[in-house]
């Protein structure tokens, strides 16, 4: 809580300073340095790597559920590769038919909700990119009738 000297106006002693937290012109540790935790761990290791990915392994194999998930979530792709025929998108009308089709596979089970969430985030930023250039088109056009350029 701030406790003013009402005489004053000023702060007391007692209140925490507010900002940054090193003194001026050490700004801490530099982006990209590691922890020395982390290089002393690595230090420790080193050589040791295959073996203790053997010892995983065999404990995943023996039923060690946790190092199994483990394992797994480091080895699986988070992602699978989606193989879909989305319908050609060259005017922003067509995005419609997209996704129709999209939530169509949905529907059918052929891809998962997250899967259709990607597929129409990439329709969307393609019927903007269409439109943006339609407007640059457009654009162009009024500025070459203003110019005299082109006659009606």
């Amino acid at each position: 809580m701030d406790q003013r000297n009402s005489e004053t106006g000023s702060q007391s002693s007692t209140e925490s300073v507010r900002g940054r937290p090193f003194p001026k012109g050490n700004g801490g540790r530099k982006p990209g340095s590691t922890n020395r935790s982390t290089v002393i761990a690595a230090a420790v290791l080193e050589g040791d790597q295959e073996a203790l990915i053997r010892k995983a392994v065999e404990l995943a194999k023996a039923g060690d559920v946790p190092m199994l998930k483990f394992l797994l979530g480091r080895l699986l792709p988070r992602e699978r590769i989606i193989k879909f025929d989305l319908p050609t998108i060259s005017f922003a009308d067509d995005a419609t038919k997209a996704l129709d089709a999209v939530a169509g596979a949905v529907a059918d089970g052929r891809l998962s909700p997250n899967e259709a969430g990607s597929l129409a985030t990439l329709i969307d930023a393609t019927v903007r990119s269409i439109n943006v250039a339609d407007l640059v088109q457009r654009v162009d056009n009024l500025e070459a009738i203003i110019k005299g350029w082109v006659k009606l």
